[in-house]
């Protein structure tokens, strides 16, 4: 599997929402897709228009694969880009 990293714009106006989605999204990749896409973490940015976008790390074998997945659970995929490498300064935050 490659690693993806998912930016998802505007895409809820509330926490609520969400955590909604984030469920889809993990039942929809643990049981439906879980050959072709695994989640691994996301972060939560606020948007220029105070709504709630964010910046996802999947691993995932293909591209298409990351879309559909996205399709399926009805959270966009604005942008989708192929890891290449990783560069580690610091653990991440607790």
């Amino acid at each position: 599997m490659n690693t993806y990293v998912i930016r998802r714009r505007d895409g809820w106006r509330s926490g609520a929402d969400l955590e909604e989605a984030a469920a889809r999204s993990r039942q929809i990749g643990d049981e439906d897709m879980g050959q072709d896409i695994r989640w691994i973490r996301s972060y939560v940015v606020e948007e220029e228009d105070g709504s709630l976008g964010t910046v996802c790390i999947y691993q995932g074998t293909s591209d298409e694969k990351v879309r559909e997945h996205a399709d399926r659970a009805g959270i966009p995929a604005d942008e989708v880009a192929k890891v290449l490498d990783t560069v580690l300064v610091r653990a991440d935050p607790a």
